[in-house]
């Protein structure tokens, strides 16, 4: 009997052991390996900050899990979702019905429009007619790479992709193209610079495409991960409700970010 009674405790202990592991079980969650301001950038100590790093940290203390920033190339972020190398993207990720065949996304956590800056003193806007026989850069892998394809590529005369944002920018404001399409808030944060001031501004918002440009930003899942998914549904909920959000916002912005 005591035997019994010994192997029961120890089951416990093991379970209840079991139990404190799960819970203290870290989530990679995958951001750009890159600067894009106001959302996640490296400070000149290396840490992480920003708006998206505020986001990251108030919604997985109200989901009450670990949340780790990990930092992937972007062109493979959802190679490394799907492949368990992280565990969740929170990197300005739009929803579109492209990427929904491949991952899950949880609810719209922001939503801005897309939009198209060049030199200072050219007058053009952001359409076929105005991007007219102009170099026009883009990040890679982005639903703006794949917005400025379909609307822009058969009147430009040359998309040029870019690995990083920044890239892109550095390229403008160098006068190596004449125009660079993104998310505004992003282009925004550029055109606050020194060096963006001098250079550049804003031509005009694009026409919205949803089934390019999306439905907003959510955190990218793997399409098993409900459990979770749910969890982070929650959490967005309740930070939006709380004043968490309005919070970490008011912090970056003058205006309310999360959108239509």
């Amino acid at each position: 009997m005591k035997n019994l009674l010994k192997s029961a405790a120890v089951a416990l202990l093991m379970g209840v052991a079991a139990v404190g592991a799960a819970s203290a079980q870290e989530l990679k969650v995958g951001v750009a390996a890159e600067p894009y301001p106001p959302f996640s950038s490296p400070d000149a100590s290396g840490k992480w900050v920003g708006w998206e790093v505020d986001f990251m940290n108030a919604v997985c203390a109200e989901a009450k899990v670990t949340c780790v920033l990990t930092p992937v190339a972007w062109d493979g972020i959802i190679p490394a979702l799907t492949s368990k190398k992280i565990d969740a993207i929170m990197g300005s990720m739009s929803i579109t019905p492209e990427r929904a065949k491949t991952i899950a996304f949880s609810d719209k956590y922001y939503n801005t429009p897309t939009a198209v800056i060049g030199p200072k003193g050219e007058k053009f806007d952001a359409t076929p007619e105005g991007l007219k026989g102009k170099i026009l850069g883009v990040q890679v892998s982005t639903i703006h790479a794949d917005y400025a394809k379909k609307y822009f590529g058969p009147v430009v005369s040359e998309i040029k992709e870019y690995q990083t944002q920044d890239e892109a920018n550095q390229d403008l404001a160098a006068g190596r193209v004449d125009a660079v399409q993104a998310d505004l808030i992003t282009l925004e944060a550029f055109l606050e610079s020194d060096q963006g001031k001098a250079c550049c501004d804003v031509k005009g918002n694009v026409k919205d495409d949803p089934e390019i440009l999306g439905a907003g930003v959510g955190i990218g899942l793997r399409k098993e991960d409900t459990a979770l998914k749910d969890k982070f549904n929650a959490a967005i909920k309740a930070i939006r409700a709380n004043g968490t959000y309005d919070k970490i916002s008011k912090n970056y912005f003058t205006f309310d970010i999360y959108g239509k």
